[in-house]
């Protein structure tokens, strides 16, 4: 009995401490530096930053001075663009640089608010948070390539989803450079970069692009999901945070296919070369003005030799948008891009946590909403462990009538420890008991809780997803608090920083009170230390998971009213066992 109590409170310890590591252990945000600058240009692959650009290398223009940031429609109104205006995307190519450095996700909004600001995804240089991708050809050889500065000429004055926009420049010196950029319905932009070269001699072309952020941006700071540098490159699974790349410097990896970009928890700017081509694809860091930190994922491809009359065509892909699953596993299949569904953080249950995240994307498209996909997929769980479960409640049930003659032998033999095990395991076999039955589906379904607490919290698609009353978010937190009593007394709740826990919602408590309910059905511990924590856990467990995802704290509340009805249907059954 003591045995499988200390198991039982060892997995719920542990439930504990993995769900509140994210909380008490986060990995550390990091924070822009206050200071506010004009991040210039990054480098392009190959080449750590330099105080001026050297001829004859790769590419690199020097960090611009420190100047005041502006709002972002002045620096987007200080160059000459071409409109971006997708389906699903708006914003603007800069034709000084031909850089893709204004991008406005038209579908999802900073808050639950349909009328509030539209996400950014790209802003300029000049911004707060300058945030851009580009591709381009390096300097070799003497080659005179276009740079930051350089003005591009372009054929139509917008980019809609389905067309494309040819850019070019004529370096003067024989060679004609055109950059050809189409949009699809989605998120994905195809670059085709083209290099004429008319002159008397043979030039070497070395294509690469990049995507660069400038300053460290806040994250989350949760230990279970991935923001920063991403890709799968050299055929496996990068997931450096800025914080190592700046450490690092640099991570350069050769490559054939995959992808590259940095990745938040919703939003992703990744790079898709050819699969079948060879690049050097690389994580960097660069030191910018005002310490100013530069965040770089880029590919470079191999040099070809471009003879005179001939000329050479590189394409490489760029996604800028949200992560959503379809999208990006539709990307992944029609495109054969290595594992770039695993853009989303499925985390280590990814076999477990996918499958859960379609099951529950089915029922919403069934049911209309995914706060019921949640109870649904809770009842289809339930069903599924419903055999191991009725073993399991029966074994507690029979243990919970048993409870007084276990409580007799303890206080008959409380001197000899030895013979009290003797008697509770002949007591056990008597009555066909297994002690040891009514961890086994805690153990199970732990995985699956953990898998669905990745869904809830790293899917878009959960993101500003409704239930019914107060809740208009299921990804955060129930907005409720017992302080101004859930909304009656008028004054709003103050911020309590890292005490937030304290301020509990109603679901919350309701969870709270269902599983303080389930424990009064289970056998309580003999041991009286072991019964007075096993009494506080329900108190624990309600104040750990007040700053969840309300989603979350719904499918757990609905699974203890499950198991409650279950468990108490199951004792009304079991007979009496004959004791003396």
């Amino acid at each position: 009995m003591t045995d499988q109590r200390n198991l039982v409170l060892a997995i719920a310890l542990s439930i504990a401490i993995l769900l509140g590591f994210q909380y008490f252990v986060p990995s550390a945000p990091q924070k822009p530096p206050p200071e506010a600058q004009k991040a210039g240009e990054t480098t392009a692959p190959g080449q750590q930053a330099a105080p001026a650009q050297v001829p004859g290398t790769v590419p690199g223009a020097p960090i611009a001075p420190v100047i005041t940031v502006r709002e972002r429609a002045a620096v987007l109104a200080e160059s000459p663009r071409v409109a971006i205006d997708g389906k699903r995307v708006a914003g603007s190519i800069n034709l000084k640089g031909a850089r893709i450095d204004d991008v406005v996700l038209k579908d999802y909004h900073v808050t639950v608010d349909k009328k509030s600001a539209n996400i950014t995804l790209f802003s300029p240089p000049g911004t707060e948070h300058p945030y851009y991708a580009e591709a381009g050809i390096a300097q070799t050889n003497g080659l005179k390539t276009p740079g930051p500065d350089t003005v591009w000429t372009a054929d139509k004055q917008k980019l809609t989803s389905g067309d494309r926009v040819t850019l070019s420049w004529d370096n003067g010196e024989g060679q004609v450079f055109k950059r050809t950029i189409a949009l699809d319905d989605n998120y994905m932009f195809t670059i085709t970069q083209s290099v004429e070269n008319k002159g008397a001699a043979p030039i070497a072309v070395t294509p690469y692009a990049l995507v660069s952020r400038h300053g460290t941006p806040v994250t989350r700071g949760f230990y279970i999901l991935h923001e920063g540098p991403i890709g799968v490159i050299g055929g496996s699974l990068q997931e450096p945070s800025y914080s190592d790349i700046a450490e690092a410097r640099e991570k350069a990896v050769k490559s054939t296919g995959g992808w590259i970009g940095i990745t938040d928890d919703y939003w992703l700017a990744a790079l898709v070369p050819p699969q079948d081509a060879e690049v050097t694809a690389s994580f960097k860091h660069f030191a910018g003005g005002a310490k100013k930190d530069i965040y770089q994922s880029d590919i470079l491809a191999q040099t070809r030799e471009v003879a005179p009359g001939a000329s050479t065509e590189s394409v490489v892909r760029l996604f800028a948008g949200a992560k959503e699953t379809y999208t990006i596993d539709a990307y992944a299949e029609k495109l054969g891009i290595d594992r770039f569904d695993r853009a989303i953080d499925w985390g280590w249950f990814y076999w477990l946590t996918k499958p859960i995240f379609q099951a529950m994307h089915w029922l919403n498209g069934v049911l209309g909403n995914f706060g019921l996909a949640i109870l649904a997929l809770t009842v289809v769980i339930k069903l599924i462990f419903f055999p191991l479960a009725q073993t399991s409640y029966k074994a507690m049930s029979k243990m919970k009538i048993l409870q007084p003659e276990l409580m007799k032998l303890r206080e008959r033999y409380k001197d000899d420890t030895q013979r009290i095990n003797q008697e509770m395991m002949a007591l056990y076999k008597k009555h066909k008991v297994n002690p040891a039955a009514g961890c086994l589906p805690i153990v199970v379904q732990i995985p699956v809780f953990f898998a669905l607490y990745k869904v809830i919290f790293t899917t878009i698609e959960m993101r500003h997803a409704p239930f019914y009353g107060w809740i208009k978010d299921l990804s955060a937190p129930d907005p409720t608090s017992w302080i101004n009593l859930f909304g009656l007394l008028p004054y709003d709740v103050p911020n309590l920083g890292p005490l937030y826990f304290f301020s509990l919602g109603v679901w919350p408590i309701l969870m709270g009170i269902s599983m303080f309910l389930q424990q009064k059905l289970n056998p309580q511990p003999a041991d009286p230390v072991q019964a007075k924590m096993f009494m506080l856990m329900p108190i624990f467990f309600t104040f750990l998971l007040g700053s969840f995802a309300a989603g979350l704290v719904i499918y757990w509340t609905w699974n203890n009213l499950l198991s409650i009805a279950q468990q108490w249907t199951i004792m009304r059954r079991i007979p009496q066992p004959k004791t003396t």
